[in-house]
């Protein structure tokens, strides 16, 4: 893997009402043809994205989407696609014809994402700011840039108010932040079974790996048949232990009570988001009733092998410890929030092929219906009786675990 993973760039996404120029705006900062572009309205339908360095910003992608103006049931269809990048954007580009008057819909979509989203305004078809349409007068006022999508003018300078935006952008949080100190030992368990590419390790393990090496610290990796003879062997012992959530029962059982562990999943839910919702549904999920429903999200894209966690271990796992008449069904994502309200517990992965932004909105949603919600690793960790030892290296989750459970659970 020498790229960086789509999930880990800053996303950059284009809005706009249809042929406002977006897509020439988004191949010329390419520098090549990426997205068709056509003065026939309506020519992108699905978003688009395209990937590239940006100076300063490091790796970003760029997401073209349909017109927000689209028309008739497909273009509603599309409308709703674009709408739902807003979730995962950092920053927006908000594209708007300089010589057409505003429609009602570019002024609403407008002020939806400004307060939402650090955005810039782009100019298309510019010539001065003398002949800006004046219905547009008010975006004036905002951060923008005008371009000229025949003479492909104004790019230069388009790519430098982006890089201006870096302080006004948040990006994801290393795995190991605040967890890891420059020349820590670290040990991970990384099993190798059907579900890791020929060749290859998983992501969440690439991603460690990397950040481990980026801070400075050593590195040992074993696989759970060996981690007992070689952690016996080492000396001094690690500072922390990371394995895959599947086998935290072994590997739990070749370590010493006191060696701080936890698992890839649990790192990447964290860098996600928040554990702490994760922390206070334990013990909703614990008291779940028969022929309760249990939607199991698995948000990242990957073929399902015989003996996969999310649709063979989990529900395996629950309908042993917890209730065997408890059902499951298995979605990519939530399309809608009503489609969520029939289930009584929802178990997400660690979300290593979505943005942050994402996976907050999606841990967002489903608290405002009040609907326990668990992590993979959080889950796997719970059954292995490995909680709250797998989240002590969070010391203020591990303070609250012990206020909300201690003698309770």
């Amino acid at each position: 893997m020498i790229k960086t993973p789509t999930s880990e760039r800053l996303k950059i996404v284009v809005f706009g009402r249809r042929n406002a120029g977006k897509s020439s705006l988004i191949n010329q900062i390419a520098k090549k043809e990426v997205t068709i572009v056509s003065d026939i309205a309506g020519t992108t339908t699905d978003p688009v994205n395209f990937s590239m360095e940006l100076a300063e910003l490091g790796p970003v992608v760029f997401v073209d989407t349909a017109g927000i103006d689209d028309e008739g049931e497909l273009g509603r269809l599309r409308i709703k696609k674009a709408e739902e990048k807003l979730s995962i954007a950092d920053l927006c580009l908000f594209v708007t014809p300089s010589n057409l008057p505003i429609i009602d819909k570019e002024k609403e979509f407008y002020l939806k994402i400004k307060d939402k989203k650090p955005c810039i305004v782009v100019f298309t078809y510019f010539e001065n700011e003398n002949k800006i349409e004046p219905s547009k007068q008010f975006l004036l006022k905002e951060k923008w840039i005008g371009v000229d999508n025949i003479k492909s003018l104004g790019i230069v300078e388009l790519k430098k108010k982006i890089i201006q935006t870096k302080e006004f952008i948040n990006p994801e949080p290393g795995l190991l932040d605040n967890i890891v100190n420059e020349q820590d030992f670290v040990l991970l368990v990384t099993p190798i079974d059907l579900a890791a590419p020929k060749g290859r390790l998983i992501l969440p393990q690439i991603e460690t790996i990397r950040e481990l090496l980026d801070k400075d610290c050593g590195v040992f990796i074993v696989k759970e048949r060996e981690l007992k003879y070689f952690y016996d062997s080492i000396n001094p012992k690690p500072k922390l232990v990371i394995t895959d959530s599947q086998v935290f029962h072994k590997v739990a059982a070749d370590l010493p009570p006191e060696q701080d562990l936890t698992s890839f999943s649990i790192l990447m839910a964290n860098k996600k988001g928040d554990l702490l919702p994760f922390i206070k549904s334990l013990s909703k999920i614990s008291q779940l009733k028969a022929n309760s429903k249990i939607l199991i999200l698995e948000m990242c894209n990957h073929h399902a092998q015989p003996d996969d966690i999310g649709t063979v271990k989990i529900p395996r796992l629950i309908n042993q410890f917890i209730e065997p008449t408890i059902s499951f069904t298995w979605e990519k994502k939530i399309e809608d929030s009503s489609d969520i309200d029939n289930f009584d517990a929802i178990i997400i992965c660690g979300g290593c092929m979505v943005t942050r932004n994402y996976y907050s909105s999606m841990i967002k949603l489903i608290e405002e219906k009040d609907i326990p919600i668990l992590n993979y690793g959080i889950f796997l960790a719970w059954v292995n009786g490995l909680i709250p030892r797998a989240i002590k290296i969070f010391p203020q989750l591990y303070e609250i675990y012990n206020e909300l459970y201690i003698d309770k659970i």
